[in-house]
Formats: structure tokens, C-alpha cells, sequence
């Protein structure tokens, strides 16, 4: 009990000490809350201070951030400008694309207009220096030797080394802004310029370059037109027309892939342009080899038909090349459009209309000459009707066409035929061709008639229609184009074999009816002095035709057809004369007089050697 009792005592004890600390430790800490709060009240003053100076201590750094970087930025641009003002440097080109595309970087970023346009400036100045160092280039590649005349020319030569040096170059000035793509950029108009410039340059440096690698080998096909045959001549040109287009084509794919500005409308533009120079060359060129044809239509008409003839083939090729130069909205606006090449092919056309009916009537012309002549060579014109008819096989295209514009039949202006276009019925090239042919032959046969007729002796006249009529069957039926037995009609060919039936007839007559006549029968001349007559009388007219043959050839230059003509001299005379030997053979005569059949025969034929 007294146990317990002294451990509550204690424990009161305790409970009163521990009282009076929590008095205390209470009296402390009210203490301290009113020494605090006097001392929040002295201190919010400089804390409201120090707010205010923390403040302006973050707005000074910011202005002195702002002050580093504009310092910077002007430094920098200071860097850009020396870099920009003095253009690509060789082996430099992506350092200067990059500083130009932080240029054009900057301008979407600047608060500034005046910085904006200040950087817009070094942007076009930049530009400029990449459209004259793409000019150079260009200008590098378009330059040099040319090919030599008479090489074949497919393209104007352009370095592959320059090729791959602009592709990069290119390449970047096409992402340059210009209105259509930065409509907002301060200087995008001006970017378009620069470019515009740059391409027209390029196409009129390309045009020369091509005219000159070309025209050395036209004026070359002019300057030979006088030594070369003439369809010969027309052919290359036609060569050459086709090279100058070939041209033009790698001219265009070349411009694709070169351009600066790749829009349809600038591309048929600037390759317009391009085209002019080519275009130009190849009139100057065809003009003047019209202008040389027109001196002597007769002797250079051929020329100029075939080279009609190839520049009818290469149309297409031209059609498609000009297409290239008109704009979407030029095709669409249904604009009529010059077209160099029709207007060259209408000038070379109108030459070769005039071709057919003045062979016609250079024909008749030759009538004109003097009466009386023993001449028996072969007629010029006879010998220029097979070449012409000869010529035409080998332009028939050209031909035909020709015809087809002329009109079945108008050819024959000078006789009164009517001059009228065939608006119903359609004529087949074939069908013209035939006709024409059909009245060259009708034509060559009337002259070598009449020729022979008013201004040929008697008996030379005969001699001469032969060697015409056979000249022009042989040559016309045996062709040296064996095209032209196809457009030979049986009119045509009858008309031929009758005339050469004709001129042997009338041959044959002239020299030799008078020998049979000698030797005929007449009653009224009987007895040993009257064929003493007859045979005096056979052999000086023989030795008269000896004569005459030494004198005018038959068949001067046809060995096989004189030959022919022996034959059929020897069958008409020879058995008449071993007849007349025959039935008087009982009868004695001088050798000098009396010759044998044989002997005859012999001297007959040794003038058809």
C-alpha cells in the first residue's frame, strides 16, 4: 500500500514539473510569435523591394540577350553578303546555294520589313550571279569547232562535262521563289526576271550554235548544185532539211532539261525562239537553191522536184517539232500560227508546177530552125524527153503530186486546153502519170515529125526520123528506169512501135525503092543495052547510098537496132537483085559493072557495123 502510495506521489510530482515546463514552453513560444510578427512587419518592405529589382534584373538580361544576337545576326549577314556579292566560286557551288537558302530562310522570320528587304536584296543579287555563271556555261557549250560539210548531223554538240556541271545549277535555280510558287516574297518578281533572261539567252545561244554548225554544210549543198546531178543534189538537201530538224528535236529535249522555268507557255516560248535561227537557215538555203534552179528550169527542174519530194516526207516531222513552240494557251485560244515550213514548201511547189508544161512546150520549141539541113543526129529534145521521163521514176512522188496540183490534162496549156482544178472526179496518181507520159511521147514523136518534115533534105530527112523514132522506142520501151514500162499504156505503146514502123518504111523508101525500082521490068526496055542500063543505073544509086551512109550514121549508137535494120535493108533488096542476076545470066558483062548479089550484100552490111 505505502508502495503504491509513493509511486502516485511521484508521479504527481512529475505531473506538476511537466506543468509547469508546458507553461513555460508556451510562454516562450508567444514570445516568439510576437518577436516574428514585428519582424514580417519590418521586413516586407525590402522584400517588396527586392521583387522590384529582380524584375528589372531579368528585363536587363533580356535586353542584353536581344543586343548579342542582333550583333550576331549582323555579323553573320555581313559574312552572307561578302559571300554573295562575289558569286560561286569554282568547286563552291553547294557553300553558295546554302547561303542563299539561310537567306531566303530568314525572310519568313524577320520582324522587320527593312531587314526583309534588305535580305531580299542579296537573294536577287545571288540569283543573278548563278543565271550569269549558268550563262557562261552555256555560253561554253555552244561554241567551239562546228562539223565539217557534207558530215551527217544529228545534233549541235554540247560538252557532257558542262552537262553535269549546269544539271546541279539548274536544279536550284528552279526552286528559286518566284510569283507563282512566293507570291509573297519581296523579291520573287525580280527572281522571275532574272530567270526569263537567263533562258532567253539560252535559247538564242543554242539557235546560233545550231545555225552555225549547220549552215556550212547548206551552203555547201548550194555552192555543188552545178557539179552535182541534179536529184542528186535535191536528195541532199533533203539530207540536210532532215538534219536541221533532227536538230531542232535534241534542241527541245535539251531545253527541258536545262530550263530555269519549266511552265508549258515558257518552254514553247524561249524553244520558239531557239527555232527561229534553224528555221531561218533552212528558208535562206532552200530559197537560194530555188532562186539557182529557176536560171535553167530545164536543166535543174529535177533538182528542185526531189528535194519537193523530201521535204513532202519530212512534214510530219515537222508538224510534230512545231507543235513544240505553241503554248497550251495559244492551242486553246485556236490561234493561227505561222508555219515557216508550209510557206517554203508552197514556194518550192509553185517552181515544180511550172516543170510539166514547159517540158511540153520546150519540145515544141525545138521545132524552130532552119530548112534544108542534112543533119541526122539524135534531136536534144528527143534525148531530153527519155531523160525527163527517165528522171520522173525516180521521184515519183513528188510527181504525182505535182500533177495531182497542175490537173489531169492542164499540162497541155498551150494547146487550149482549159486550166481547171478537179473538183469531182478524183484522178489516181497512177492514171496521172500514164497521161502525162502518154502526151510527152505524143509530143517528142509530132516535133521529130514535123522536124523532119519542114527542115530535114530529102533523103536525110528519113535517116533522122529514124534515128529519133528508134532512139525514142528503145529507150522508152527498154527504159533505164525499168519503173517506167509500168505507167506505160498500150495508147503509149502503140503509138511507139507504129511511128518506128513508119520511120523504117519511110527509110527504106528513100534509100532503097530506087535500087528495086532499077531493077523492075519494063517492056518497053528490052535487049542487052537496056539491062546493061538497069544494072549501071542499080549500082551508082548503090554507090550513091554507100556514099550517103558514110556520110549520116543509122542508129549511130544502137549496134543491135542498126544491126536490125541491115537485116530488114538485106531482105528487101538482096533477093530482088539475085532475081534480076538470075534471069539474066546468060548475058556478059564488065566486072566493074556486074557485081554479085553477095558482093552487095557484103558493102550493104558493112554500113550497119
Amino acid at each position: 500500500m505505502d508502495d503504491d502510495s509513493a509511486e502516485i506521489e511521484l508521479l504527481e510530482q512529475n505531473l506538476s514539473k511537466t506543468h509547469q515546463i508546458s507553461q513555460k514552453m508556451t510562454t516562450i513560444l508567444n514570445s516568439f510569435d510576437t518577436r516574428l510578427a514585428r519582424l514580417e512587419k519590418s521586413i516586407l518592405p525590402l522584400y517588396n523591394s527586392a521583387q522590384i529589382l529582380n524584375r528589372r534584373a531579368s528585363n536587363i538580361e533580356k535586353a542584353l540577350l536581344k543586343i548579342d544576337e542582333v550583333a550576331s545576326n549582323q555579323e553573320g549577314i555581313a559574312a552572307e553578303e561578302a559571300l554573295i556579292l562575289r558569286g560561286p566560286q569554282p568547286g563552291q557551288f553547294e557553300v553558295y546555294k546554302d547561303a542563299l537558302q539561310r537567306l531566303n530562310a530568314s525572310i519568313a522570320f524577320k520582324a522587320s520589313d527593312q531587314d526583309s528587304l534588305d535580305t531580299a536584296r542579296l537573294v536577287e543579287t545571288g540569283a543573278k550571279k548563278l543565271a550569269q555563271l549558268y550563262t557562261k556555261l552555256v555560253a561554253e557549250g555552244s561554241s567551239g569547232n562546228t562539223p565539217a560539210p557534207g558530215v551527217e548531223i544529228v545534233k549541235a554538240p554540247f560538252p557532257s562535262q558542262l552537262r553535269t556541271t549546269l544539271q546541279p545549277i539548274v536544279a536550284f535555280l528552279r526552286t528559286l521563289p518566284v510569283p507563282s510558287t512566293h507570291p509573297s516574297h519581296p523579291a520573287a518578281a525580280t527572281i522571275l526576271t532574272t530567270l526569263k533572261d537567263a533562258q532567253r539567252g539560252y535559247a538564242d545561244m543554242r539557235g546560233a550554235w545550231g545555225k552555225k554548225c549547220l549552215e556550212a554544210h547548206g551552203k555547201r549543198v548550194v555552192d555543188r548544185a552545178d557539179t552535182v546531178e541534179p536529184i542528186a543534189t535535191g536528195r541532199e538537201l533533203g539530207a540536210w532539211v532532215q538534219s536541221v530538224l533532227s536538230v531542232a528535236r535534241e534542241e527541245y529535249d535539251l531545253l527541258i532539261e536545262m530550263s530555269t522555268l519549266v511552265s508549258p507557255s515558257q518552254l514553247a516560248s524561249h524553244f520558239g525562239n531557239l527555232l527561229n535561227p534553224l528555221v531561218l537557215l533552212m528558208s535562206t538555203t532552200i530559197t537560194a537553191l530555188v532562186a539557182f534552179s529557176k536560171r535553167s528550169l530545164q536543166k535543174y527542174g529535177f533538182l528542185i522536184l526531189s528535194a519537193y519530194e523530201a521535204l513532202l516526207e519530212l512534214q510530219p516531222m515537222w508538224e510534230e517539232i512545231s507543235a513544240l513552240k505553241v503554248s497550251p494557251e495559244s492551242r486553246n485560244d485556236n490561234r493561227k500560227e505561222t508555219n515557216e515550213y508550209k510557206d517554203v514548201l508552197h514556194v518550192v511547189r509553185m517552181v515544180c508546177i511550172r516543170m510539166f508544161p514547159e517540158a511540153l512546150a520546150d519540145i515544141k520549141l525545138s521545132t524552130a530552125g532552119r530548112t534544108g539541113d542534112t543533119s541526122t543526129a539524135l534531136l536534144d529534145a528527143a534525148v531530153e524527153a527519155v531523160q525527163f521521163l527517165n528522171n520522173m521514176q525516180e521521184v515519183l512522188v513528188g510527181s504525182s503530186d505535182i500533177l495531182s496540183v497542175v490537173g489531169d490534162g492542164n499540162w497541155k496549156m498551150g494547146e487550149g486546153v482549159v486550166v481547171k482544178k478537179q473538183a469531182i472526179v478524183e484522178v489516181s496518181a497512177q492514171t496521172l502519170l500514164e497521161h502525162f507520159i502518154y502526151d510527152i511521147v505524143v509530143t517528142i514523136i509530132n516535133t521529130v515529125s514535123l522536124i523532119a518534115r519542114t527542115q530535114r533534105r530529102p533523103p536525110f530527112d528519113s535517116f533522122f526520123l529514124l534515128n529519133n523514132i528508134a532512139y525514142l522506142r528503145k529507150n522508152i520501151l527498154e527504159p533505164r528506169q525499168e519503173s517506167l514500162i509500168d505507167y506505160l499504156t498500150k495508147p503509149t505503146q502503140d503509138i511507139l512501135n507504129s511511128n518506128f514502123r513508119t520511120a523504117k518504111a519511110s527509110y527504106l523508101d528513100a534509100n532503097f525503092s530506087p535500087l528495086m525500082q532499077s531493077l523492075s521490068d519494063d517492056p518497053k526496055e528490052k535487049g542487052k543495052a537496056a539491062t546493061k542500063e538497069k544494072f549501071t543505073r542499080f549500082y551508082d544509086l548503090l554507090e550513091e547510098v554507100l556514099e550517103r551512109h558514110r556520110l549520116a550514121k543509122v542508129l549511130e549508137d544502137d549496134a543491135e537496132s542498126r544491126e536490125a535494120i541491115g537485116n530488114d535493108v538485106i531482105k528487101f533488096l538482096i533477093p530482088s537483085l539475085k532475081a534480076f542476076t538470075q534471069k539474066h545470066k546468060e548475058k556478059e558483062f564488065s566486072k566493074n559493072i556486074k557485081l554479085s548479089a553477095e558482093t552487095v550484100e557484103s558493102q550493104l552490111r558493112s554500113i550497119y557495123r
